[in-house]
């Protein structure tokens, strides 16, 4: 199973106006886009992002907004240089002053977009600029979360933070590239439970064969939510132990290619 991120899926309210933020503050352009009766689909990432790097789905549902963030998912992580050079551009640009580098550490620093995603600004030394860097998701048991990626999906943890009152879990796929998204499992310790709420999607996995990689999904006791059949064979879903949904597509022999040669 390839196991890449490909993407993470964000609803916003007015596609417009998300689209002119996210193009105007973190440089990014359409890389795909998708048409129907009652949602748009547009697919951002930076002009110079890694072919194994993930994209923004920004998702406008044409009979209304979203009507709850939820606290189940917690940010996108965008890449910057400098923490605190970035965020004072953004606020010159301006971006809604929310987590300023100091009060953060100085390590990092949060903005919202329209909809109030929070973006986080981490500095790193590789991958294009504003590219995304991980999706942080909370979950409620984190041995259950991390059996999860390990297993069903054959990711291998790519780092962790423990503190006082929570902790931290990044997983990847094995021999990942630095420019791959990675996602953050953040687990507190206090029992609480989550809101999934409707402003967030879903993650998209990459797989090598769809039907193949579904069977094993299967046999590993992964949740059958939406199989390829009920999604016309162009994709399918899947949910972990606390209802994130994921996605798996085939991005290879996409027409057109997003990442052309």
């Amino acid at each position: 199973m390839n196991g890449t991120l490909d993407h993470v899926m964000m609803r916003v309210a007015d596609l417009d106006d998300s689209l002119s933020w996210y193009r105007s503050h973190l440089d990014y352009e359409e890389k795909d886009r998708w048409e129907a009766d009652t949602f748009t689909i547009v697919y951002l990432g930076p002009e110079d992002m890694h072919e194994e790097g993930a994209m923004l789905e920004l998702t406008h549902n044409h009979d209304g907004a979203p009507e709850e963030m939820g606290d189940a998912w917690g940010h996108i992580a965008v890449r910057v240089e400098d923490v605190y050079d970035a965020y004072e551009e953004l606020m010159a640009e301006g971006v809604e002053d929310y987590r300023d580098p100091d009060s953060c550490g100085g390590r990092y620093a949060f903005v919202t977009d329209p909809d109030g995603h929070e973006v986080e600004l981490v500095r790193r030394d590789h991958g294009a600029r504003w590219s995304l860097d991980h999706t942080m998701i909370r979950v409620e048991d984190a041995d259950e979360a991390l059996g999860f990626w390990t297993r069903k999906f054959e990711h291998v943890p790519a780092g962790r933070w423990e503190a006082d009152t929570f902790a931290n879990y990044f997983t990847e796929p094995r021999n990942a590239p630095e420019e791959a998204m990675s996602v953050e499992l953040t687990y507190n310790y206090d029992g609480r439970r989550y809101d999934l709420g409707d402003a967030w999607g879903h993650l998209c996995v990459r797989v090598d064969d769809l039907h193949e990689d579904w069977a094993r999904l299967m046999e590993r006791g992964a949740d059958d939510y939406r199989d390829p059949a009920s999604c016309d064979d162009a994709y399918a879903f899947t949910k972990d132990q606390d209802g994130h949904e994921i996605e798996l597509i085939e991005r290879e022999g996409l027409e057109p290619p997003l990442f052309p040669e």
